[in-house]
């Protein structure tokens, strides 16, 4: 175990609010142990280069389409969307090794650290190789996510996927689907399997549906009986407009209506997208208790929609963000995205603050860390005495930051700058960021565009 260490931050978001001239006492263990507010400024303590903040969790990922961002942008037709982009998808997946998987991981994960967050909960469905054939060790591509989270240094949940079908009703899986697919009673050992090797990584384990068309009821019923994780629960609903079309034709239902109607959804459940919602489901969605896991980027880059977050937040309901196919990287690019849409529906600004007087950035950010870290199922955000010491130090020798003060820097950080103000990074107290550079960069780098160029 590290010896404690001790930060002076000229300026700092704690838990509780902006505070000035703070000594954080950092302990061995990575986690938060004293905060002296109004400190003096002692001439042998480590200064923090800029205002500091605490990183967010990423609470959707699936880490192995960090390869293909860019590479989806050729027109097929004037009707592309998701659908025309999966198969793009599935043929990545056909030429992808475990080694690949865990390079292009920790490839993603030390982006994200660089762009803000200090956590990630892997949505993982990619579990077998080409045709569905099993790897010798089953959970062998779930410990590549392991092994890459703890080279980087982010924080993890990791959520293995249940994935049968290929459309509502049980219908049969794709070729493309076959990588994906595991039985009840397969998915139920896979958990078994990982939850000692999840301990022992540091890492939460929880589990994921990966939507109402890929399980039927029956099975999700029964995954959640078998189930012993205690961790969080992610599902995909009600992403596209046909997705919502083929839940009415089966069931008589829309999905977010379904999906509160037939399963147990509360506070452990995190909807992902939920962009299609009547005001009845975002009603309903919001008084449950589960996070609205939001990924702006993906959302647009995909064209699926605008998720109704004003009504939503104003109901009281709990939101996160994530980057999903990873199009984008940064805590800037999903939160301004994320207010921006709003803007173009409503024609309107600001449409995510408290109310009068108060700042959007502000609003937005302490939603997201809330809401994120309620997803990951890693207890009380923030930066306060117990908490994983997750920091990131935004760049006090920028213009727009160092002239800044309380929630303006959140304001220029998330609407006038991004991620190149992203300075230092510090992870369960181990600095991994330094001066906009991972601590493995180079080999990260060398290794990534190897992949890269086998996957061209």
């Amino acid at each position: 175990m590290a010896i404690p260490q001790k930060l002076f931050c000229r300026q700092i978001l704690l838990a509780d609010g902006w505070a000035s001239d703070v000594v954080l006492t950092i302990g061995g263990d990575g986690r938060i142990l004293a905060i002296e507010a109004n400190a003096a400024r002692l001439q042998h303590l480590p200064e923090a280069c800029g205002p500091v903040v605490p990183a967010l969790t990423n609470l959707h990922s699936h880490a192995f389409q960090r390869a293909m961002a860019g590479l989806a942008e050729i027109a097929g037709s004037t009707d592309d969307s998701f659908w025309t982009w999966r198969e793009a998808m599935y043929r990545l997946v056909g030429r992808m090794s475990p080694d690949d998987i865990e390079v292009v991981a920790t490839k993603l994960y030390s982006e994200l650290l660089k762009g803000g967050f200090g956590h990630v909960v892997e949505f993982h469905y990619f579990h077998h190789a080409v045709g569905g054939r099993r790897h010798a060790d089953v959970s062998e591509t779930s410990l590549r996510i392991l092994r890459a989270a703890q080279s980087t240094g982010i924080g993890l949940t990791h959520l293995p996927v249940f994935y049968a079908h290929a459309g509502f009703g049980g219908t049969q899986p794709s070729e493309g689907q076959r990588p994906f697919l595991h039985d009840v009673e397969q998915f139920l050992t896979l958990l078994d399997m990982l939850n000692p090797a999840c301990a022992a990584a540091g890492a939460t384990l929880g589990l994921a549906i990966h939507s109402l068309r890929a399980a039927t009821p029956d099975e999700i019923r029964a995954v959640l009986a078998g189930e012993r994780t205690g961790g969080p629960i992610h599902i995909h609903v009600a992403e596209q407009e046909r997705e919502v079309e083929d839940c009415l034709a089966w069931s008589g239902r829309r999905p977010v209506d379904f999906l509160l109607d037939e399963m147990p959804v509360d506070e452990r459940w995190c909807a992902i997208h939920a962009t299609h919602m009547t005001a009845d489901e975002t009603a309903r969605l919001a008084r449950s208790g589960a996070v609205a896991g939001l990924c702006p980027a993906t959302e647009a880059n995909l064209g699926d929609g605008i998720f109704p977050a004003t009504d939503f937040v104003g109901l009281g309901g709990a939101f996160g963000i994530g980057t999903d196919s990873h199009v984008a990287t940064t805590v800037a690019e999903e939160l301004r995205l994320l207010e921006y849409g709003q803007r173009l529906r409503d024609r309107r600004r600001n449409r995510l603050s408290g109310g009068p007087g108060t700042s959007v950035a502000r609003a937005m950010f302490d939603a997201a860390l809330k809401g994120g870290a309620q997803a990951a199922g890693i207890g009380n955000a923030g930066i306060r005495v117990g908490a994983r010491a997750d920091l990131v130090v935004l760049d006090g020798n920028d213009p727009f930051i160092g002239t800044a003060s309380g929630d303006q820097i959140l304001g220029r950080w998330l609407f006038a700058t991004g991620a190149e103000v992203v300075r230092d990074v510090l992870a369960a107290g181990e600095w991994v960021v330094r001066d906009g550079r991972h601590k493995n960069e180079d080999a990260i780098d060398r290794a990534f565009r190897d992949v890269l160029l086998k996957l061209a």
